[in-house]
């Protein structure tokens, strides 16, 4: 049987939730964690090709995530379970963009004026809200895929 248009819908949202998992764990362990040895005389030049490159990089999937996740809690053909995911869906994704623009945001607006210990302290503490919420999420885009697809309305 051919993939249909939701069937291409839910893989595309379950590859895009699953690279941004793996990219805010990275972030999470890894490169937040390494701005304390940047260094002061060029930590301002570094966040801010950071901010820049980044935003290149994290912006087309997150948007690709939203639309998915708008799109997704309309669908008639959602058995009541899949109308269920798509609202936790939903709400990890309003959670991830929520933590992003009113913490991260702020924390790199404010890292853009020279390294602060306690700012890039808690920019890795809070950054788990959005590492923890993408680690469920692609729990929830993977079991939406595979019960959209094993109740034959799929692949």
């Amino acid at each position: 049987m051919r993939p249909t248009y939701m069937d291409i819908l839910l893989l595309i949202q379950v590859l895009t939730t699953a690279f941004m998992t793996g990219l805010i764990w990275f972030v999470q362990v890894v490169h937040y964690p390494l701005f304390s040895f940047v260094g002061s005389k060029f930590f301002v030049e570094y966040e801010a090709q950071h901010v820049q490159l980044t935003t290149w990089v994290v912006a087309p999937p997150m948007l690709l995530e939203l639309v998915l996740a708008v799109y997704f809690l309309f669908q008639k053909t959602f058995s009541p379970g899949l109308v269920l995911l798509s609202y936790i869906n939903f709400a990890l994704v309003g959670i991830i963009w929520v933590s992003t623009m009113f913490v991260q945001v702020r924390q790199h607006n404010a890292l853009e004026a020279g390294f602060n210990a306690q700012i890039a302290e808690a920019l890795v503490s809070g950054n788990w809200i959005r590492t923890v919420a993408w680690s469920v999420k692609i729990v929830i885009v993977a079991v939406m895929y595979h019960k959209y697809v094993k109740n034959g309305v799929g692949l």
